[in-house]
């Protein structure tokens, strides 16, 4: 009934140990890939769209960005707060459906693991390009759709007889919603004004025992089929 629900919880209870570490090169190939798809001068905007503990936020602006980002976790938010630093001049606790910033003021917004979460992805695009530039850039990362493993998954629950799903988990963690295909954002685009600037498919875990692993990842390399897929949108 409330968004708290799930995501009100200490940050440690929701993350890996690992991830609490400040990684300064962790976005190195996110903002290589950004320079190559728009001009990256001084004083460019960014806005993070679920911005957790703010890690982000803090990277990017090494980099030269004025950081934004809003974090609806009422635990995620203090922490980004009190522990990381972040000014609660740049970061809002709220949800993207109550958070307004001005009309074309970002030249950069990341919904990086966010998108699968959030009730109505595509208002929510909708509302994120209203902030963004002109030409400006929205990078997303969400689970794939054709993630071969889940697929596999889905076959042997029916050769067993069951009406289970491996696909989406909205009432445990990670509490995904939505999967989503290439197509999706290039039918998405063709209705709310943006295109496919560029997209990646990651193959990352498989979860599987390790006899299966080598070779689904092979796999699941040469055909597009891994789990998470990364796509740069351009606001036309």
């Amino acid at each position: 009934f409330d968004l708290q629900d799930h995501y009100g919880v200490p940050p440690e209870e929701y993350w890996k140990d690992d991830y609490f570490k400040i990684n300064e090169h962790a976005f190195d190939h996110d903002i290589a890939r950004l320079k190559k798809l728009i001009s990256v001068g001084e004083q460019m905007t960014f806005l993070d769209v679920g911005a957790g503990l703010g890690k982000q936020m803090l990277v990017y602006e090494k980099h030269g960005f004025q950081s934004y980002g809003f974090e609806p976790s009422k635990p995620f938010y203090d922490r980004a707060i009190n522990k990381m630093g972040i000014s609660p001049d740049r970061l809002k606790c709220a949800m993207i459906e109550e958070v307004e910033y001005d009309s074309e003021y970002f030249d950069y917004i990341s919904f990086g693991v966010v998108l699968e979460h959030l009730y109505d992805p595509s208002g929510s695009l909708e509302k994120a390009l209203k902030w963004l530039k002109p030409d400006g850039i929205i990078h997303i990362e969400v689970p794939s759709a054709d993630w071969l493993v889940s697929k596999l998954v889905n076959f042997y629950y029916k050769l067993i007889l069951t009406d289970y799903a491996g696909n989406i988990s909205p009432m445990h963690a990670p509490y995904h919603l939505y999967e989503f295909t290439l197509r999706s954002f290039e039918m998405n685009g063709a209705n709310l004004g943006y295109e496919v600037a560029h997209f990646d498919k990651y193959v990352c875990d498989t979860y599987m025992p390790r006899a299966f692993d080598f070779p689904l990842k092979k796999i699941m390399k040469a055909t597009g089929t891994g789990m998470q897929l990364s796509v740069w949108l351009r606001k036309r």
